[in-house]
């Protein structure tokens, strides 16, 4: 759990809330079913619309990470490497053979089998990078989900906001309901340029940076292995990797 993340959102909504009871203001009045399916639901259509399937479910998956954020376990994953060097040189590659069937991993997996099949360092660099290149595309694709989000709210909370002023034009007969309908009127606008600022846009930077990680956490594997088949020495291979971690 990020409680950073949490304690971030929760700063933000409170500082809402606050100053508008230091207004004077009603904090029922920032509880508005209409505008916020408004929208919601029309920033959720228009990103919809603008994203294949699988980029949009990916989006939508990698959301849960500012929150709970994946294992990146790159200090583990370089005395890892090293113990497998250590192996290699002392008894084979083929002895690493037993680590493909314990690892989760269908990156490491692979990596592991291309390695203990007897393909040169070029050879293992050459077919793992085209599979980082695969995943850092999806992803860095999955990211604009929310950054488009982040451009269609506030523009949506404007036509919700119209739509509000509509409403009133209609009970220009009835004044007394005229301030109440106008301030309802502007909610809208709340929550489209709120959601962009304290939700979508801060989602998406920090996706960024888990992404940046995970990748690099690739890259480590590819340099590990690559120095493997090379015939480095683990100690070597080890320092080499530790710089990724400086």
């Amino acid at each position: 759990m990020d409680k950073l993340s949490i304690a971030g959102l929760l700063l933000g909504l409170g500082g809402i809330v606050g100053g508008q009871l230091l207004e004077g203001g009603s904090i029922s009045i920032l509880f508005q079913g209409a505008a916020f399916l408004i929208v919601f639901g029309g920033t959720l259509g228009a990103v919809m619309l603008q994203n294949p399937l699988k980029v949009f479910l990916t989006g939508i998956g990698m959301g849960r990470w500012v929150f709970v954020t994946p294992p990146l376990p790159a200090q583990k994953l370089v005395y890892q490497i090293a113990a497998w060097s250590g192996l290699a040189r002392r008894d084979g590659v083929l002895a690493l053979e037993p680590q493909i069937a314990g690892s989760r991993d269908p990156f490491v997996k692979k990596g592991l089998q291309l390695l203990v099949d007897g393909n040169s360092a070029e050879k293992i660099r050459e077919v793992l990078e085209v599979d980082i290149h695969s995943y850092e595309q999806l992803r860095w694709q999955s990211v604009r989900v929310w950054e488009s989000a982040a451009g269609y709210s506030p523009t949506i909370g404007i036509i919700g906001a119209v739509l509000g002023l509509v409403h009133v034009m209609q009970s220009l007969g009835e004044p007394s309901k005229l301030g109440e309908g106008i301030a309802v009127a502007f909610i809208s606008t709340i929550y489209g340029v709120g959601l962009a600022n304290l939700v979508f846009l801060p989602m998406a930077g920090k996706l960024k940076i888990l992404i940046a990680q995970q990748v690099m956490m690739r890259e480590i594997l590819v340099d590990g292995l690559a120095a493997i088949a090379g015939g480095e020495n683990p100690r070597f291979i080890e320092n080499k990797l530790q710089g990724y971690l400086a």
